[in-house]
């Protein structure tokens, strides 16, 4: 299955780009969305964690993806 990811912040300077079609297998979770993202892209694996957003909505590691999602990749923010 086909998802859309777009990369936020610090994660597009780790990534090189600002969005990407990925390719999953089907019943592909959260979790194993972040597991291929660091395999395709190792300069992730600097970013401690990152938050997911999957069309519009923070979702957790057992959210299971479908095809056509929109997946937001989030880097750690801070203010003051």
């Amino acid at each position: 299955m086909r998802i859309q990811i777009l990369f936020f912040g610090i994660t597009t300077d780790l990534t090189g780009e600002n969005s990407i079609t990925f390719e999953l297998t089907s019943d592909s979770s959260v979790g194993i969305l972040k597991v291929a993202l660091k395999d395709r892209f190792p300069n992730l694996k600097y970013l401690h964690q990152f938050a997911i957003a999957v069309n519009e909505e923070y979702a957790e590691d057992n959210l299971i993806l479908y095809e056509n999602d929109v997946v937001a990749i989030i880097p750690p923010v801070s203010g003051g």
